[in-house]
């Protein structure tokens, strides 16, 4: 297994993760001192495939870049083609110079798919291999990560099997056990500077990942009558980077 330096932040604390879909995204989590970025396309979906060009500007910016790699929208249940789209996303990304792909399969519903993770790991060699949210809907979250770790996974990012990482802290500290210091364990959804301090003390976790966004309104309301977005724009807030940061460096 491989664990990267960027494991935890400086001076051994827990690790800020931002999670960002767009060009002002990446610019706002390096000028506000993320320790890394999570880069998707369409976080209002819950984070696609971003495209080469947005990967290529992320890298570029000299902060550690965790790309997404999720072919579609909905479950986690792929097809051939799916798995073949995503193994070959995930070996272009790794020429183009990411930390870290960011992936989940299952098997079926309560299920992780084993076979199509350790496909993933291989394409991924040489950098870090994260177990996204997947995770939050297996049966037993415990087991998984037991799985994950055997499979040489380097993090797992989870809310604990709850809407929010808030919400689902003992499962979190239950997984963070369960690793034993073998991967990481990153804690999201939901995480903020009101609560970042007390999930970490609750859960032991390595890092925690937050979209630390604010929503606005597209100022045209056809916008979303024409179909072209599900909801407000969600904008990655410098400010509110910042804010957490300042949490997790008082701990």
């Amino acid at each position: 297994m491989m664990m990267t330096a960027t494991a935890q932040g400086r001076d051994g604390r827990a690790l800020l993760e931002i999670c960002v879909d767009d060009a002002d995204g990446v610019a706002a989590a390096v000028s506000a001192g993320a320790d890394r970025i999570e880069l998707c396309g369409a976080l209002a979906l819950g984070g696609l495939t971003p495209s080469a060009a947005l990967v290529a500007e992320a890298v570029r910016s000299g902060i550690p870049v965790h790309a997404m790699v999720r072919p579609r929208d909905g479950d986690f249940r792929y097809q051939a083609r799916d798995i073949a789209l995503a193994t070959d996303e995930i070996r272009r990304m790794v020429a183009m110079g990411v930390a870290g792909v960011v992936v989940g399969a299952m098997a079926d519903e309560r299920m992780l798919d084993a076979a199509v993770l350790a496909t993933w790991r291989e394409a991924a060699a040489g950098v870090a291999i994260v177990l996204h949210r997947a995770i939050d809907l297996v049966a037993d979250p415990v087991e998984a990560v037991r799985l994950a770790v055997s499979l040489g996974y380097d993090h797992i990012l989870t809310s604990g099997g709850a809407s929010t990482a808030e919400q689902g802290a003992s499962m979190i500290a239950d997984m963070v056990a369960a690793a034993d210091g073998r991967l990481a364990i990153i804690a999201g959804s939901g995480v903020s500077a009101a609560n970042a301090a007390a999930l970490i003390a609750r859960t032991g976790v390595d890092a925690v990942h937050a979209s630390a966004s604010v929503r606005e309104d597209w100022g045209d309301s056809r916008i979303s009558t024409m179909g072209f977005a599900t909801g407000p724009r969600r904008r990655t807030s410098a400010q509110r980077i910042a804010e957490i940061r300042q949490v997790i460096e008082r701990i």
